[in-house]
């Protein structure tokens, strides 16, 4: 890793009583090998395939990617356990238990990747005993690294991350994602909740195609709140902790706390923000990511 990036670490890598400083250390490592593997990828033909619809799409590259993380991880770590996106289309269980646990997404934004459209991610979360320890994503096309741990704040390339502090949604920019469902009924729900915060005067909702980048940009103050239904664990575990470390606010669609597991989520710089969206937008149900 070159100084830049290893700044990156910020304190979160900082401090030899950190029982989870090596753990976080190999987690970012593997998510610069991960990107490397990803930008040649970028430029290749890609064999597509589709999982639990025609728009949620996986390539070779996710499991060559999950197979690089996982693989390495599990050699360092055999007591660990896991969650990884492809593992569980697969059929592997989605359970987090009180064991050390790593939560894995291989390529977030699968669409944009097939597209070449350069906002792709990798994620890896960590959690013990169900509490969300610390959070890598490397954005690997800009090649920019972000990490969060619990209590010792997030940065992104060595900068210290801070929410925004906006409280009036007419001054606020939104960021959102689709989901995979697209039956009538999902995109009526869908594009009334957008009508709404738009009715309201926000300044703008966008969809960037990437859970763990949009959350990103919350985390660094460049937008302002973040919903979503139909993301997963794995989508939200390691930028969780990030946002939470640059000082903003994590929980459900109803307005009480984050259940990593239920499919939904509202982010925010204040807790104010985050209020308000729970009251104006309407659920859409995705089931639970432990119940699959």
């Amino acid at each position: 890793m070159n100084p830049s990036r290893q700044r990156g670490l910020g304190k979160a890598a900082a401090g030899g009583d950190d029982p989870w400083k090596e753990c976080l250390e190999v987690a970012v490592q593997l998510a610069l090998q991960a990107g490397q593997i990803i930008r040649k990828a970028l430029t290749e033909e890609k064999q597509v395939s589709t999982k639990t619809s025609a728009v949620d799409l996986v390539t070779e590259t996710d499991h060559l990617v999950e197979n690089l993380i996982v693989s390495a991880l599990k050699e360092k770590f055999p007591s660990h356990r896991f969650i990884a996106e492809e593992a569980t289309a697969a059929g592997s269980k989605c359970i987090l238990s009180d064991s050390p646990t790593w939560i894995i997404d291989p390529v977030d934004g699968t669409c944009n990747f097939v597209h070449r459209f350069p906002t792709v991610a990798v994620s890896i979360g960590f959690a013990v005993k169900q509490e969300l320890e610390f959070g890598v994503i490397y954005h690997c096309i800009e090649e920019r690294l972000y990490t969060g741990r619990r209590g010792q704040g997030s940065y992104c390339n060595g900068k210290r991350l801070q929410v925004s502090k906006v409280t009036d949604i007419t001054k606020a920019l939104i960021l959102t994602e689709i989901g995979p469902k697209r039956d009538p009924d999902t995109l009526k729900v869908f594009l009334s909740n957008m009508e709404r915060l738009l009715k309201a005067q926000a300044h703008g909702v966008r969809v960037i195609g990437s859970a763990t980048l949009a959350l990103c940009h919350l985390a660094s103050g460049a937008a302002d709140a973040y919903y979503q239904f139909g993301l997963h664990c794995w989508d939200l575990a390691a930028a969780t902790v990030i946002i939470r470390e640059a000082g903003g606010v994590v929980i459900d669609t109803s307005g009480g706390p984050l259940d990593l597991m239920s499919c939904r989520v509202i982010a925010a710089g204040t807790q104010e923000m985050a209020s308000f969206i729970a009251q104006e937008i309407q659920t859409i149900h995705y089931g639970r990511d432990d119940e699959n």
